[in-house]
Formats: structure tokens, C-alpha cells, sequence
């Protein structure tokens, strides 16, 4: 049974850090790209950032570039998104997501809102 577990949300002024981090279990975390995307009130479900499954490579929403860094540890079979530099329009539930072979099957974590606001 596939799941993933977000953590590390919470309320942050402007310029503050968080660290979200997703634990994953029951697919063979090391053998897949991992990503993190974001939902503000209002809005669509956006990609944040992106991770290949060795770590070897990211890619970032051009929003969030220079502020935020994803990385992962395999062996923890988990993967984080460090937040700096944080405005109020990075507020919004975070989701942890992988899409599985051989059907290409979504999962999604439950979410972990993160708020910026003085």
C-alpha cells in the first residue's frame, strides 16, 4: 500500500524557512522520481520542484528558484523541500507526489499547509 506522509508545515513570517518532509512506504522509493507541488485557495495544483530518483538532478518552478532546494535520502526513503526566503504567496497546502509504473498510477500525500503572513 502506497503512502506518502508530509510534514513540516506551519505558520512562518515573511523571509522565514520551513522544511517539509514526505515519508514514503510501500513502493521501491530509490527507483522513482519524486516531486512536490503546491494549492493556494483559489487556484489549480501547481509543480513546486522535482526530483530525479538518484538526487542527481532538479528542477524548480521559476518562483520558488534561488529560495528553495528538494533533495532526498534514499536509505530514509524520504524526500524534502527546504523553503527559504519565504513570501505570503508561497502560502498553500503542500503535497508530496510519485507516479508509479507501469500504469502511471498518481499518489498524493494528504498535505501540509504552510502559511506566511506577519
Amino acid at each position: 500500500q502506497v503512502q506518502l506522509v508530509e510534514s513540516g508545515g506551519g505558520l512562518v513570517q515573511p523571509g522565514g524557512s520551513l522544511r517539509l518532509s514526505c515519508a514514503a512506504s510501500g513502493f521501491i522509493f530509490s527507483g522513482y522520481d519524486m516531486s512536490w507541488y503546491r494549492q493556494a485557495p483559489g487556484k489549480e495544483r501547481e509543480l513546486v520542484a522535482d526530483i530525479t530518483n538518484t538526487g542527481g538532478s532538479t528542477n524548480l518552478a521559476e518562483s520558488v528558484k534561488g529560495r528553495f532546494t528538494i533533495s532526498r535520502d534514499n536509505a530514509k526513503k524520504t524526500v524534502y523541500l527546504e523553503m527559504n526566503s519565504l513570501k505570503p504567496e508561497d502560502t498553500a497546502v503542500y503535497y508530496c507526489n510519485v507516479v508509479l509504473r507501469p500504469w502511471r498510477t498518481a499518489y498524493w500525500g494528504q498535505g501540509t499547509q504552510v502559511t506566511v503572513s506577519s
